[in-house]
């Protein structure tokens, strides 16, 4: 079809990605390319193509998918990589780094990407401070349309063993999210089908320009 929009889905594996997945089954607006390192299984019924490689191929394969819009779901913990700062900054300031620039190079006019509540650059916490240097760093690439996702604790089925403190979160994340009034609204937890709902709504928007979302923005765009 061509008013379809050509969706390029970086970090197909993780939470994220397989809710985009299973969320773009019987969407006849999205065309969605995934690029992952390992194969994983499709949903039911989806007409999608995934793209298996290394990351150090991945610009190539971001070019084959010839997006119009990328999404980018990556991301791991500093618990994740054994409390490893480069490790982590490998996968969340490089490679997200280096799969958007790829994304610009191979046409996309649009990027969205999953970074979290509380990015900022100058933050004390070595995790958000790299979330928001790399906010920054992608403004830079001059895409028509950034769109950064800032969730809070996201909920979902995630593959591997879940680690206690997630559990805990998970399972009281809903009272919580309760207590979480006026500015706090923000730091609510996000479901990941909910979030993923969320990336296909605003996949091939048209308005230019810089937008960040939070809690409240994600339920307006549910809503619409």
């Amino acid at each position: 079809m061509s008013d379809q929009t050509r969706v390029v889905l970086v970090g197909a594996t993780g939470l994220i990605g397989r809710a985009v997945m299973a969320e773009a089954v019987g969407r006849p607006d999205i065309h969605l390319v995934a690029i992952a390192r390992r194969e994983v299984p499709l949903p039911k019924g989806a007409r999608m193509e995934m793209l298996l490689s290394d990351t150090g191929h991945w610009p190539d394969a971001i070019a084959d998918g010839r997006p119009h819009t990328a999404v980018i779901a990556l991301g791991t913990t500093i618990k994740a990589v054994g409390g490893d700062n480069a490790a982590f900054r490998a996968v969340d300031h490089d490679l997200v780094l280096e799969s958007a620039a790829a994304a610009k190079a191979a046409g996309a006019r649009q990027l969205i990407v999953v970074s979290s509540v509380g990015a900022e650059a100058g933050s004390k916490n070595f995790y958000l401070s790299v979330k928001g240097e790399v906010e920054d760093k992608l403004a830079k690439l001059h895409f028509e349309r950034l769109d950064l996702l800032r969730p809070g604790l996201l909920r979902g089925h995630r593959d591997g063993p879940t680690r206690p403190a997630e559990r805990l979160g998970m399972i009281f994340s809903p009272l919580a999210d309760l207590l979480m009034l006026g500015r706090l609204r923000r730091y609510r937890s996000a479901r990941d089908s909910d979030l993923a709902r969320v990336i296909l709504s605003l996949a091939g928007a048209k308005p230019r320009g810089r937008f960040i979302h939070h809690h409240d923005e994600f339920h307006r765009i549910l809503n619409r």
